[in-house]
Parts: structure tokens; sequence; C-alpha cells
């Protein structure tokens, strides 16, 4: 038996690995069965290589829970260590000293993760033991097995023992405070997270007694018994479809994984991307579009990051664009290590060159379809709307490739994109400032009325809604030359759209004088300015709008991006049509009393078109109408 003390220049290693580097102990499962997968695959190398010429035999990787032993064992038949590797593996950590670890990362964002950085993956089982046991047999041959073990202070012992199978079996022996990991479900929790679809058979079960435990019961013979585990059952998918090559694979496969990704989502996704990158760095993934619903927090954290087909996290917003985690789906790249931190993420560029490779592969696909199957792109756009308005918003290299295969939508059903929307309405809806107007509703029901009347003028309206619309109205005349949007409330068509000649007034100076103030008395002043306009005398005889401007910048305060704008009142003008007849039959009226109940009238009437008289102005409205008829 040899005994000694693992080098690490301190005797305060194993209460920091406890207690501060890790906040998630969950994470030492994840190291443990990520080891034994490399021992597994290291195995499997040298044996193509030629290296290896031993029987390989059934390569998989075992985690059995013991809860009457209070014992978890990793157990792999990889390349196993022999005393010597122990030592340089195991006893040698390259670490300069804990304290000043403790100094130099101590309170930084990360910080619980980054053990992985010194090699310290196995000593996550500190953790949640409070002794631990390694019992390996190497691959060499000849090799004898030895028991390592220590308590969780520097020192350890290292003992032979008879081992039949070569590879490494890790028993932890776990501390009090982590009894939970004692719990069948937990361990088939985390194993389900964090190893669904490492690429060797990872085997999870219960069991009695240990094969090779000298303390486990014997036989008539004095025979250890072999305790098979108790319904074991397989975790993992070794092949999951990613590490396929997409020439390999149908739209079935995919459809399969999705559902096996996502086992509760009942929709289907619309479709998919297969990334499968060498150079300049290693990627593979499915990337699915979803059917985004209108709220797109709901839609997040859906893609998984994996290293090597183990699962780090599904945060994955310094990976790829902050729009693209709207999609679900997996990357896995092995040039992203298991355990870093936020800020490494951040400013690796390897990181960053995924990102914009990721952003490239999703533009150049929406382009392909659209190129391809414009029909069927139009069919799939209000699902792909949001997200594809996201990303002209938030990422420009995406905005460039985008604006060939945006789709703006009016109240006809018909879809053109922005620059074949200009070319279709310029002849009729350019100003005389040579601006193109896109006139649009956020909802046609709502304005039925002010489409009706811009149709009627042989104009076209486009319907644009959703939380998104109003920032990317904006994006878009920033970005479209010579064009602006007007919402068709907005003002009268002759304003929203004006032209060199102009339409003369029926009213004198003297006729608005006399007029005004009766309107005026007849809505909140604090809400309603009131201006005559000379308009056709087919329009409405009064109509109400809200200028664009006034608009904007208030539904830019409710999405929480307008600044010093929320101070905007509520404010809106009563749009008096100096040529209708009605007015005209107002200044007629004789007596002051039927002139006021007129205006009142005409004035409810306009309201009423807008969704605006409620309470006791409706019930007022309707008993005045009676009364008139």
């Amino acid at each position: 038996m040899k005994t000694g003390q693992i080098n690490v220049q301190t005797e305060n290693i194993f209460p920091i690995i406890k207690k501060f580097l890790y906040s998630d102990h969950e994470i030492f499962l994840r190291e443990l069965v990520s080891n034994a997968m490399d021992a597994t695959q290291k195995l499997k190398f040298l044996s193509s290589n030629g290296e290896y010429k031993g029987e390989l035999g059934e390569l998989q990787v075992e985690v059995i829970l013991n809860s009457a032993d209070k014992t978890l064992t990793i157990r792999d038949r990889g390349i196993g260590m022999t005393e010597e590797e122990i030592d340089k593996y195991i006893n040698q950590i390259a670490f300069s000293g804990a304290e000043e670890f403790v100094q130099q990362y101590k309170g930084k964002e990360g910080a619980e993760n980054i053990i992985g950085h010194f090699g310290l993956g196995f000593y996550s089982a500190f953790m949640v033991a409070e002794k631990v046991q390694i019992r390996t047999l190497s691959r060499h041959e000849d090799s004898k097995a030895v028991q390592w073990e220590s308590n969780g202070s520097p020192e350890y012992t290292i003992t032979e023992i008879e081992k039949e199978n070569r590879g490494t079996d890790i028993i932890l022996h776990m501390s009090e405070d982590s009894a939970e990991f004692l719990e069948k479900s937990r361990v088939q929790g985390i194993l389900d997270k964090y190893c669904k679809f490492l690429p060797y058979p990872v085997i999870f079960g219960t069991r009695t007694a240990y094969e090779d435990d000298p303390n486990g019961e014997k036989d008539e013979d004095g025979k250890i018994k072999r305790t098979a585990i108790e319904v074991p059952n397989q975790v993992n998918n070794t092949s999951p479809a990613w590490t396929k090559a997409p020439v390999d694979l149908k739209q079935e496969d995919y459809d399969g994984f999705y559902r096996e990704l996502y086992p509760l989502t009942f929709e289907s996704p619309l479709f998919h991307i297969h990334l499968n990158v060498d150079y300049p760095f290693n990627l593979t993934g499915i990337l699915y579009f979803p059917k985004i619903k209108e709220n797109v927090e709901v839609q997040r954290n859906k893609i998984n990051l994996y290293s090597n087909q183990v699962f780090i996290t599904d945060s994955v917003e310094e990976i790829v664009p902050e729009f693209l985690t709207l999609l679900h789906g997996v990357i896995d790249s092995p040039d992203i290590p298991l355990n870093v931190s936020r800020s490494y993420l951040q400013s690796d560029g390897n990181v960053k060159k995924i990102s914009s490779h990721i952003t490239k592969k999703v533009a150049d696909k929406l382009l392909q379809m659209f190129k391809e199957d414009r029909e069927d792109f139009e069919a799939k756009w209000e699902h792909l709307r949001i997200f594809v308005q996201y990303g002209m918003l938030s990422e420009e290299k995406f905005a460039d490739k985008a604006k060939n295969f945006t789709l703006l939508k009016n109240t006809e059903g018909v879809y053109k994109t922005p620059e074949e929307y200009k070319e279709k309405v310029a002849t009729l809806q350019t100003n005389k400032d040579d601006k193109v107007v896109f006139l649009y509703t956020h909802n046609p029901e709502e304005h039925f009325g002010f489409v009706q009347k811009a149709k009627d003028r042989g104009y076209d309206v486009l319907h644009l809604d959703g939380p998104l619309a109003p920032h990317w109205i904006a994006h878009l005349e920033q970005k479209l030359e010579n064009v602006s949007f007007a919402r068709v409330d907005a003002d009268t068509l002759d304003k929203l759209i004006q032209k060199e000649e102009e339409i003369p007034s029926k009213l004198s100076e003297e006729d608005e004088a006399f007029l005004k103030p009766l309107f005026e008395s007849a809505v909140d002043k604090e809400k309603f300015v009131v201006q005559f306009e000379s308009m056709d005398s087919g329009d409405a005889p009064i109509i109400v709008t809200q200028p664009e401007f006034v608009r904007r910048m208030k539904e830019q305060q409710q999405l929480g991006g307008a600044g010093f704008y929320g101070a905007f009142p509520e404010m809106h003008n009563l749009v008096v049509n100096a040529n209708h007849e009605k007015i005209a039959d107002v200044l007629q009226t004789k007596t002051k009393k039927s002139q006021e109940r007129k205006v009142k009238q005409l004035t409810d009437i306009a309201l009423l078109a807008q969704g605006m008289l409620k309470g006791a102005d409706l019930n007022r409205f309707i008993e005045r109408s009676i009364d008139m008829i």
C-alpha cells in the first residue's frame, strides 16, 4: 500500500471545490460520466490505429446507484490507469495554490464553472462525496489493478486490488448533505439532462452489492456473487440526428428528432437547417423554425448547446445572436469547452465566428426558400414574420440579407417585398415631395372606413401588426429610399399623401371662426384639437385622427423604447370637412340649441367610428339618435 499527499501546495483545495467552484452540485455527474466517455473513446481510437490489440468488448458507461451503501458508481471499460498514471493525472494537480485562485476568481461571473480550466473535473466528486475511490485496471498488458482512495483531504492511499475487467470505477460514498443524489429519480434526471446524446451507451440502474466488492455477498464456494444491475436502462441516444450527414437523413428523421428533443411540443416545426462545418471551426447541429407566437419570450431557451455530445447549457445568448434564440434545436462544437464563464464566451474568437456563421446560414436558408418556392414561403410568412423582423432590428448583417426576402402584406392578402411594393404604389402614392407613402393599418376591421376611403381613391393599404411593427416600420423608413409610412387614421387622405393641387374650401374664415367653438364644446379640449380641412365632399363630415409622430412615440413608449417621449399626452385631432353638406347644414340651422345638437351628433358619430365613444356618452348618443329619428 502507498500513501501520500495530493500535490496542491495547500490543504484547503477540497473545501474550495466543495463550497466555491460549483454552485450547481449536480454538475459532478456530468464531469464524471464525461471522463468515463473520454476513456472509452480513447480506447476505441487506440484500437483503430493499432496501438491497442486486445478485445474491446462492450463499450459502455454504467452509472450504478446503491442506496443501501450510500454509493454512486461511474464505471467504464475504457483505457484504465496504471499506478503511475494515477499519480500523474490525479495526484499532481497543475495548480499554483488555492489561496491565489480564490483571490483571482472569487466574485467574478462564471467562477463557479472555472474548474474545467484546471483539469479538475474529477475533483468535482468531492462536492457530494465524503470518500471517493478509484478502482482501475489499465489497458496495458500485465498491468495490475489498483485502488486510489481519499476522504476529501490531501491524503490518499493506493493499494493493489483484484479487478477482472479493464477500465475504471469511480465510487462515490455520498455525504449526508448530498443524500438527494442517492434518489433514483434525481440521478435519472441529471443523466437525462446532460448525457442524453453521448456517443456510447450510458446504462443506469441500481444494485445491492458490487460484483468485485470484497464485502459483497458470497456463494457456497466463497466466491463473490455477481449481482446484476436491477432494471437497467440506457439513458442516451448514441447517434442523434445532428451527428449524421444530411444526405443520410429524411424528413421523418428530422421530425422524429424534434419530438425527441421536445416531447411535450405538439406542433411540428416549419422547417430546419442542418449545420455541418469543419473549417475554420468545428460545428454541427440542427436548428428548427417553430411556429412563433406573438409572445417572443415564451420561445426562448429552446436551443441546447453541446460539446462533443455532452450537454452544456440551454442559455445560448453568448453563442448565437439574440434573435436566433427564438429557434429550437441543437448546436454542438468541441471548440467550446464544457466549463466556461459568460465573459469567456463573449470574448472568445471561435464563439464569434460560430455566431456569424449561424446567422449567415439562417439568412441563406430563408433566401433560398424564398427563391425556390415563393408561394410556400408566403404561406409560412406569418410564422416567420416576428423572427425576421427581430433579426432585422437587432443584427445588421442579417438585415442586409433579409431585405431581399422580407414581405409586406396588404389588406387583400397580397405579399410583396418592400422594393416590389414601392414599385407597385409609386404612381398614385407619391406625394409632392417625391416620397412614396406606404399607407397601413394595424387592424383592417377597426379602420374599415379609413381603408375603404383609401381604396376608393385607388390607393393600396398594408396590414402591419404585431409587437415589433412600430420599430420595424421605423427601420424600413431608414433603409428604403424616399419612402414614408402613414397609418390610415393618422390624418386626412389629402394630408397623408399631399399632392400639388389643393381642393378649395366652401367655408369662409368667418364661417370657420363661428363653427370652431361649437365643435370645441362637443369634445374634451384637453384631448382634442379642432381643425378645418378642405376635403373631398364625399369624405366623412368629421374624422378623428392621431398624428403619426405622436402615436409612434406612444407605441414605442409601451415597448420600452421611447425615452422622454413617454411624456406625450393622449392627443387627437377632430378634423372637420369644410366641404361636406352636413357642415354647411349646421351653418344654416337657425337656433343655437339645434346647432349644438347637430354638432354633438356629428362629433359622436366620428368618435364612435374610432371606438372612442363609451359609457355615459355612448348611452346619451343612442338616446339622442332615437329621439332624432
